[in-house]
């Protein structure tokens, strides 16, 4: 199913990042993963960040969600500046608006399927049940499984179940299909899609794969740290029309 991207200038923003730049030691050498980077991140919006690996993909999306500050430059979640936040308040910021997808799975091996969506569901002010979520994903006949009796797209499905059931405002996505075969990875995308699409969530996903740029609203590539391109698709792919 296609949808047409939305015109910017209706749409809310989310994130506001100025001048963003984040340096790293390496003994006496200085590292800059980020140069100078602003961007704006629109509600409901489907974004899609492209690069190479040491890009500064990974570390841009670990900015927004809270896990890191930038060393110079601002970033804004709403009405709130996360570059001025102390621990206490990121740590709050992430339970309360963000979902985070990784290319692994960090799904605890002891726990059901339906255990693991609910280390989240527990700590969340107005959840989804674990097996609502589960259902969303299209494993609400996996609920009693363990991780083992899981194939790796279904453990991916789980930890987006886990990432949504708290009903986030924002979706972050790190190369959330990178461990696994086409197939596979096109039903993992399919559900990313239909959480943007159905649910409203605002979604950033990240990917060193340049055929996933079709599925965005917009998409923009990051080299060396910086913005080299930006781009808007007037319709957004459907899954079936995506391979790699």
């Amino acid at each position: 199913m296609q949808r047409q991207a939305a015109p910017e200038a209706s749409r809310d923003i989310v994130f506001r990042a100025r001048d963003v730049s984040k340096m790293y030691q390496m003994g006496e050498v200085e590292v800059h993963a980020l140069r100078s980077v602003s961007l704006d991140l629109y509600a409901g919006e489907l974004l899609v960040i492209l690069g190479a690996s040491g890009s500064g993909k990974s570390t841009f999306l670990n900015i927004l969600g809270g896990l890191d500050l930038p060393t110079t430059g601002s970033v804004r979640y709403r009405d709130r500046d996360l570059s001025q936040a102390d621990e206490d308040d990121l740590t709050l910021y992430r339970r309360e608006n963000v979902g985070f997808v990784f290319q692994f799975y960090n799904l605890i091996p002891s726990l059901t399927a339906a255990e693991n969506v609910a280390l989240v569901t527990d700590i969340s002010s107005d959840p989804m049940a674990a097996n609502e979520a589960l259902e969303l994903v299209g494993l609400l006949d996996r609920v009693d499984h363990f991780p083992a009796q899981l194939s790796g797209g279904e453990q991916q499905r789980v930890a987006i179940a886990r990432a949504v059931a708290k009903r986030p405002d924002v979706l972050l996505c790190d190369e959330p299909t990178g461990a696994l075969d086409l197939e596979t990875g096109r039903l993992v995308l399919r559900v990313i899609d239909k959480v943007n699409r159905e649910i409203g969530t605002t979604t950033a996903l990240i990917t060193h794969n340049a055929a996933i740029a079709a599925l965005g609203d917009r998409v923009i590539r990051l080299s060396s740290g910086e913005i080299s391109s930006e781009h808007t698709n007037e319709e957004r792919a459907s899954i079936e029309e995506i391979r790699w």
